[in-house]
């Protein structure tokens, strides 16, 4: 298989798993409150009430995953929307349907960008267009303390809680299995596929050049591109896997630095086609770092899998404690890869949301003009100084990505004769050693 379709396939593979793994919505409940407690209203949209100025909220809002790209106002770019409840089938459309939340579909509204269901409806009222009068926000706080927010819409008079879409983590992030399933091209799951398509074009491009170009100096695109290429070769894969392997893994090393990176750079653009927050997203660095596991682990040659469930040279007695030790690696690996990249996206995004809230709360919802724009002259400096500091950041995650995965690659086809020759050497080291009378110091024992 050539370079080039390699790279097709993972970025295509790389999407599609990535697209699976999609992180429960932070708002709607399929109505099981957990218990006893009491409900405390904070949107009173209903009652015709203004709602005040919410930072937490606005900002959650921002950084989660919708079914359409809001512009400014009521001005939004819809996407397309794929809705299943197993008790209706399918419904297809775009987002625009639901009108900005005013407009009730099958059953399904569309509630602070995300599409929502309502349940214990009539039959009546889960077939065709119906006015939504208003959506009315309430937080239920258990005995225990938790805390869960409700959504309700009102139609004719009537108001009905609303599901959000299904979730199969178990209820382990907030989800869970509700009344129908989202597969809808969301604003992270536009991204990525246009960050797999741009990406796809760049390197056909390049590997067109390279062809044209052949024994000759590279020009164009690839005398752009080539310096990434030797980069992440030279300080990434050749070190962390080897000469030898290097080259099987190359591809694979080169769709996740590149994929992880146009994401975090697409997240940075304030408006279309940028604005989500795709590795921000648990659901996709999880994806993601499943796919560097399974890459270095079905790659695992007899010497990995060796050291890893039965380690030789240690007594039998600690071996099935060591063993416990070394599959628990395994999960934590990933794990790690998991939760860096999303930590450090999204801490970003939330640090940059919330100068940006200074100009609103300094402002008092408008009460105060010289306020806002103390809140301005402040929110802009820093905005502008953390963007450039998230601009490094959207590099620098990538590379580590990258180079974790391939760490993970490198101890999973490590050949062994290498850690036999510095078993080897260490024998000699501590035989010359004991020989002269005294224990050899600063000696690295090899890594199992």
């Amino acid at each position: 298989m050539t370079l080039r379709a390699r790279f097709l396939f993972l970025c295509v593979f790389c999407l599609s798993i990535g697209l699976a793994g999609q992180e429960p919505q932070d708002h709607g409940t399929t109505g099981d409150y957990g218990g006893e407690g009491d409900m405390t209203e904070v949107h009173m949209s209903c009652d015709g009430h203004a709602a005040e100025y919410d930072p937490a909220g606005v900002i959650l809002h921002h950084i989660a995953d919708a079914n359409e790209f809001h512009l400014f106002g009521d001005f939004t770019i819809p996407l397309p929307v794929i809705l299943y409840a197993p008790d209706h089938g399918f419904t297809v459309g775009f987002s625009n349907m639901f009108h900005h939340g005013q407009e009730a579909v099958d059953g399904y509204v569309m509630n602070h960008g995300r599409i929502n269901r309502i349940s214990g409806a009539p039959d009546e009222l889960l077939e065709g267009h119906h006015h939504v009068e208003c959506i009315r926000h309430e937080v239920f706080t258990s005995e225990e303390g938790k805390t869960a927010d409700i959504y309700s819409a009102r139609i004719d008079g009537e108001e009905y809680l609303l599901d959000a879409p299904s979730v199969g983590d178990g209820g382990l992030l907030g989800g869970g299995i509700t009344s129908f399933y989202d597969f809808s091209i969301t604003k992270n799951v536009f991204t990525m596929l246009l960050s797999a398509f741009l990406l796809i074009l760049l390197w056909g491009a390049v590997a067109a050049k390279y062809k044209k170009n052949e024994g000759r100096a590279p020009s164009g695109i690839q005398s752009l591109m080539e310096p990434f290429f030797v980069f992440l070769r030279d300080e990434i894969s050749i070190p962390m896997i080897g000469e030898k392997h290097y080259e099987r893994f190359q591809p694979f090393i080169m769709t996740i630095f590149f994929f992880v990176l146009f994401c975090n750079l697409f997240g940075l653009i304030p408006i279309f086609p940028g604005s989500s927050n795709v590795t921000g997203n648990i659901g996709v660095t999880m994806a993601l770092a499943v796919i560097s596991a399974v890459v270095a682990y079905v790659h695992g040659n007899a010497h990995f899998w060796k050291h890893t469930l039965w380690m030789p040279g240690v007594p039998t007695a600690v071996k099935p404690l060591l063993t416990v030790v070394e599959v628990l690696g395994l999960v934590i690996k990933p794990f790690s890869l998991m939760v860096r990249l999303f930590a450090n996206i999204t801490a970003g995004h939330i640090i940059i949301l919330s100068l940006i809230s200074l100009i609103f709360i300094f402002g008092q919802n408008g009460e105060s003009l010289v306020g806002a724009g103390a809140g301005a002259v402040v929110s802009i400096a820093f905005t502008m100084f953390m963007n450039c500091i998230e601009l490094l950041v959207a590099f620098v995650q990538a590379f580590i990505f990258a180079i974790l995965s391939a760490s993970y690659i490198g101890a999973a086809v490590e050949d062994a004769h290498h850690h036999d020759e510095l078993g080897h050497h260490g024998e000699e080291k501590v035989a010359e050693g004991g020989a002269m009378g005294g224990a050899v110091t600063g000696m690295h024992t090899p890594a199992n």
